[in-house]
């Protein structure tokens, strides 16, 4: 293999080659990647190299889906290694090239494409592609979930995107390297990777350490990520961004998810299934330590909830609701999706976490984005570093010890005999956890705190709910016409704190005779 990737070093891209190869005395790192970075935020964008041939650009979803890597061509099979490489092919949406690299003993090696690394299935096979093509990004397998079995834990692919994986997961929300003026005026930019890099490992290497070169209009970019398999995959990234114009709106450690329909959701159900979502809120922990859960919803219009902050502890998207009844789907198995938690290394300054909800009708497409938006713009050639791990999780329960919330629904009273009004609206939050089943007997020593930015809280109910050994909190608001409103609500025994914060909008529209909008997770 190794002699295999040698003979390649010719045909690679001559600009990324001969930089890759080059590095320093003790090899190819993390600093020659900033160096190609910086090399290449001084020139002009080019967006001509990135263009690959008709007959690959033009492949449809079915057609692409046909074209696979062979597994008995996997990289390091014999090496020992517990982990896999595989290349994904170029064409259908993935249509910018990647030069794929292996770092050997130092040295950076290019992956030369050839068609019999693929099955093509019924497509034909392409003819007279250059081993210099690249590929789309690639996968990297490992013994996750079985010592005898290999399952995917990372894979590169589209624009800036990744995603990675625990044990016991399937495949669910994605992150990105760098999101660029995601929900600002005009369209957003998305940066792609020129090329990857990858350590190659060897028979007791645990952890797998990769690099990538990315490029847009606006900025490049050099990234460092170290990923760890395991029940909870962890990966450290360091990101180098050199803009080439000042940046105002930038998204550090993007996620991605899909909110179709929750608990609360009886309108948005369009099939038998009773809920549809990679993701069902939004958590995190802020720079005075402060835990807040934000139900992720499914908007009527676009809706960008922003929480100020100065050096933030964490934040993440997360699947909470891990019982398979929620969701009834055999096939997508939204009950096994991860959730992925992002804790920034050193200090991130002043800015917010952005939480961007899209209207959808189809769960084929992403309409959830959160991520860090520092206040200050990032001048033009000056180089800033970001540093965070991002981990795969099941569960939050490990991340503090409060009480956490399990369901929010919204409705009226009817069944109370008290029928909801024009700009009124009842909110509903299960929590369970902490110390809420020590409290049992005494449910009285419990308090409900509720706020509201706008209009008025009319009642507070807390009552003991059994089958969670939690709590559910009731809380009814009014808001005047034409007026939004940020809720929170949390519990507490005397004066300690018991639960994470749970916080959402809603509004009355101008002259809105049928209600106002709510939360709708």
């Amino acid at each position: 293999m190794i002699a295999l990737l040698s003979g390649a070093c010719m045909l690679a891209n001559r600009c990324v080659q001969a930089q890759a190869t080059a590095g320093s005395a003790k090899g190819f790192g993390y600093d020659d990647v900033v160096q190609q970075a910086m090399a290449l935020a001084k020139q002009p964008f080019d967006a001509e190299s990135a263009k690959i041939p008709a007959e690959l650009s033009n492949l449809t979803y079915d057609s692409y889906r046909e074209i696979r890597f062979r597994r008995d061509k996997a990289f390091w099979r014999e090496g020992g290694s517990d982990f896999r490489l595989l290349p994904f092919h170029l064409g259908f949406l993935h249509n910018k090239p990647v030069q794929v690299h292996v770092i050997n003993h130092g040295n950076a090696i290019p992956i030369p494409f050839t068609t019999s690394l693929f099955e093509y299935g019924k497509v034909p096979v392409p003819k007279s592609l250059s081993p210099a093509l690249g590929f789309a990004g690639f996968a990297v397998t490992t013994n996750l979930n079985d010592p005898k079995v290999q399952d995917e834990v990372v894979s590169f692919l589209g624009a800036s995107y990744f995603r990675l994986i625990g044990r016991g997961h399937r495949y669910g929300l994605s992150a990105r390297s760098l999101a660029l003026n995601v929900g600002g005026e005009g369209p957003e930019e998305f940066p792609f990777m020129r090329a990857l890099w990858v350590e190659e490992p060897s028979r007791d290497t645990t952890e797998l350490v990769i690099y990538a070169l990315l490029d847009s209009p606006s900025v490049a970019g050099a990234f460092r990520y170290v990923v760890r398999p395991g029940r909870v995959t962890d990966m450290d990234v360091t990101a180098t961004i050199i803009p080439r114009r000042a940046i105002e709106r930038i998204g550090i450690a993007p996620l991605t998810s899909m909110f179709q329909a929750g608990e609360g959701d009886l309108a948005q159900r369009t099939d038998f299934r009773p809920e549809i979502h990679d993701s069902d809120g939004l958590t995190l922990q802020s720079g005075s330590g402060e835990w807040i859960w934000r139900p992720i919803r499914n908007p009527k219009a676009l809706r960008i909830s922003s929480f100020g902050d100065k050096n933030p502890r964490g934040f993440g998207l997360m699947q909470r609701d891990r019982d398979f009844g929620s969701y009834q789907d055999l096939e997508a198995r939204y009950d096994a999706r991860p959730g992925y938690w992002v804790q920034p290394q050193g200090d991130w300054g002043e800015g917010r976490i952005d939480l961007i909800e899209i209207p959808t009708v189809n769960e084929a497409f992403d309409n959830i984005v959160a991520c860090w938006t520092p206040n200050a713009p990032l001048p033009s050639g000056q180089a800033a570093e970001f540093r965070y791990r991002i981990s795969a999780l099941s569960t939050t329960w490990h991340l503090h010890p409060y009480a956490q919330v399990q369901q929010t629904f919204n409705g009226s009273d009817i069944e109370d005999g008290v029928a909801e009004g024009k700009g009124t609206k009842r909110f509903i939050v299960d929590f369970a956890g902490g110390d809420l089943a020590y409290y049992q007997s005494e449910p009285d020593r419990l308090e409900l705190v509720a706020t509201t930015t706008a209009g008025a809280i009319t009642t507070k109910i807390l009552t003991f709910n059994a089958p969670l050994k939690g709590v559910r909190a009731i809380v009814d608001a009014t808001l005047p016409d034409g007026q939004s409103a940020e809720l929170r609500m949390f519990l507490r025994a005397r004066n300690r704190t018991l639960s994470e914060t749970w916080t959402a909008t809603w509004s009355v529209p101008p002259g809105d005779a049928a209600g106002p909008q709510s939360p709708k997770n």
